[in-house]
């Protein structure tokens, strides 16, 4: 293309020049003229040929020919240049001692022959042919969305490709998978058209038309825009597109998913399938095994089959039927069977196993299922494998051996499928009992809520020696717990909560001792009291209060040591002085004084305390003490404070000291 458009613009240029020639007598016919190629935008340099001294060039005069018309639009007088008014009057000037003329800003408009004429125009004239280029713009491409049927008599549009703002104008290629279509009667048409926009610049617009195969439902198709610029040849592609191609279904089938080995309680989804486009009306049918009749199953609008939980009676034997709805022709697949594999109905034999202690217990696993079967036993509370088989020998049971058991019946060849059964093993016993042996502190009007354990087989039944509220849970069903809601008096202070559990075989009980808390605030409240540890005789419940806050009581027994500790420091160093009157009966109390006018708020008050110093021998020998040592000193601290106004010095686990060890201490002041 771009050889014959160059060929065009010679004979034009040389239609030109002869006509010019002709208008002037006498002269001969003109050269071809010069080629000069500029992009739109860029600048133009326009050379009036070849001189042999720079003062041929002092006189020039400069012509656009348009429409074989020159018209004059620059000047060149003793080497200094004007330009003429009109289109070019502010994009030109003069370059290499004016023997160039630029054109600054070529726009499309500008492709024309240009023409410079000396002082003496036989000798001096000389054409340029000036030839513009622009490159499209990336190409778009739009498909025929409502697609093409095979069936169609003439060629149906495929896509239409547009290539903007080009000079000149490019040349469009339709390919399809990659190889280039060329124009054929009847099967394959090109149409393309340009739009001339205002700039000068060309817009291509082209539609391929096509008889499309059933072959070409998922063919590629694109367009090429081949152009040229003063670099070379270039060319642009536009994105892959795929026309919806429509044909009538030969053949319909099914298509189960998952693939592979089906369970119970999997999600199947049974599909009808075409090789049509668009694809017909599905419907699904399964074989009724009694009447061996086909009978339609409700389906999705996509003709899906979804079974959300599959189940043994899923399987057998489904068809697929298809109508295309334009020709009412009716298409029918081959019949697909579904299994679903299964395990059921596991059964253990005895159901309700019970036997003495000692003796022994055989239970027997029984199953159903399309496979072989594998079966193996665990115990509930651990899942522990006790036996892999069918049966399970239990020999000199004991109570413990008491419980749930489990039978797995499993199948190796569909991972994942298995049913299990639990069976519960009654030990004949007397009550057990599980309490949490610990003392428990409470409040007066406190509503607590005491709880009582008890398993054992027969079942237990529970009662308690007080009145309240009582409420039972099942553990299983050899246990039980009793739950009294009860509040505190001062009777049950007194005589403490006592829970008997008992059956046909025996009783238990368990004590639970309340005692009062004298450094709690008293109020209603609700503690509870949950058991945890077992015993097989009575055991007493103790539970301790809880501190209101244990940062204060921790601080407060680290002040007491602290005092004691400094105090005992003390008392040595008047000893060692010999000034402490040890020896003698006295007693001397000794109250430490505050170096600030007032106690500090963050300290405890300071408690008096008396001092008595005397021989080891005539004190209670405490058990801690060497014998050997009796005849030496200790030192007495006493506190004139009541026992009840000592609770810091009790032990941070709450425990009151004996009523004889809260008011005073023994320090050892020995070397």
């Amino acid at each position: 293309m771009g050889l014959s458009r160059l060929v065009c613009a010679f004979l034009l240029a040389a239609c030109c020049c002869g006509r010019h020639a002709a208008g002037v007598p006498g002269e001969a016919e003109q050269p071809e003229p010069e080629l000069v190629e500029v992009e739109v935008g860029g600048t133009a340099l326009l050379k009036c040929g070849p001189s042999h001294s720079q003062g041929n060039f002092s006189h020039v005069d400069w012509f656009s020919v348009h429409k074989e018309k020159p018209t004059l639009i620059f000047r060149v007088r003793q080497g200094q240049g004007q330009s003429e008014p009109g289109e070019y009057q502010h994009r030109l000037s003069l370059q290499d001692k004016g023997t160039t003329l630029a054109l600054t800003y070529v726009t499309p408009h500008d492709e024309r022959i240009f023409l410079c004429q000396g002082k003496r125009p036989r000798s001096q004239e000389h054409r340029i042919q000036l030839r513009v280029y622009k490159a499209p713009e990336e190409p778009s491409i739009q498909v025929n969305a409502l697609g093409i049927p095979v069936n169609s008599r003439e060629p149906e549009e495929v896509a239409t490709c547009v290539g903007r703002n080009g000079y000149p104008i490019p040349q469009v290629v339709w390919y399809k998978n990659g190889q280039p279509l060329k124009e054929e009667k009847n099967r394959v048409h090109i149409q393309s058209s340009q739009i001339v926009e205002s700039s000068g610049l060309y817009t291509l617009r082209s539609v391929l038309k096509a008889q499309l195969l059933k072959e070409d439902k998922d063919a590629q198709f694109y367009c090429e825009l081949n152009y040229r610029l003063p670099s070379g040849n270039h060319m642009k592609e536009s994105r892959e597109v795929t026309v919806p191609v429509f044909y009538p279904a030969e053949k319909v089938w099914l298509e189960v998913e998952p693939v592979g080995m089906l369970k119970e309680g999997d999600r199947v989804e049974i599909r009808c399938l075409a090789d049509g486009n668009p694809p017909p009306h599905f419907s699904i049918s399964k074989q009724n095994l009694s009447t061996k009749e086909m009978e339609e199953e409700t389906t999705d609008d996509n003709g899906v089959l979804v079974l959300a939980r599959a189940q043994k009676e899923h399987s057998g034997l489904y068809e697929c039927q298809g109508l295309d709805l334009e020709t009412m022709a009716s298409l029918l697949s081959g019949q697909q069977e579904l299994l679903v594999n299964y395990v059921s109905d596991v059964r253990v034999s005895p159901a309700a196993p019970e036997s003495e202690e000692g003796s022994s217990l055989t239970l027997t696993c029984e199953a159903e299922s399309n496979q072989a079967l594998e079966f193996q036993w665990l115990r509930e509370k651990t899942g522990q494998v006790l036996e892999k088989g069918p049966v399970l020998q239990l020999h000199n049971l004991k109570r413990e051996a008491g419980g749930g058991y489990r039978c797995m019946a499993s199948v190796p060849s569909v991972p994942g499928l298995n049913r299990t059964q639990l069976v519960n093993v009654a030990i004949f016993g007397p009550p057990w009992m599980a309490l949490k042996e610990r003392k428990m502190w409470v409040q007066e009007n406190v509503v607590l809520n005491l709880s009582c354990e008890a398993s054992g087989h027969p079942r237990p039944t529970i009662s308690w020696n007080v009145e309240g509220l009582t409420s039972e849970q099942d553990q299983d069903p050899q246990s039980v717990l009793s739950i009294l809601n009860v509040l505190v008096t001062p009777e049950l202070l007194e005589t403490g909560a006592e829970c008997v559990a008992s059956n046909s075989l025996g009783k238990n009980t368990t004590i639970i001792l309340l005692e009062l808390d004298s450094n709690s605030t008293t109020g209603l409240s609700i503690s509870t009291v949950s058991p945890h540890a077992r015993a097989n005789s009575t055991s007493t419940e103790k539970k301790l209060p809880e501190p209101e806050s244990k940062g204060v009581v921790i601080v407060a027994v680290t002040v007491c040591v602290l005092v004691l500790a400094v105090l005992g420091a003390v008392l040595y160093f008047f000893y060692k002085k010999g000034k402490l009157p040890c020896g003698r009966s006295g007693k001397q109390e000794i109250t430490p004084k505050s170096s600030s006018p007032g106690p500090s708020p963050s300290q405890q008050p300071v408690l008096p305390l008396t001092l008595s110093c005397q021989p080891l021998a005539s004190l209670p020998p405490p058990s801690t003490l060497p014998p050997s040592r009796k005849s030496e000193f200790v030192v007495e601290v006493k506190s004139d404070k009541l026992p009840e106004e000592m609770g810091l010095l009790q032990g941070s686990n709450g425990d009151k000291r004996a009523p004889g060890d809260q008011g005073e201490k023994y320090i050892d002041l020995r070397h």
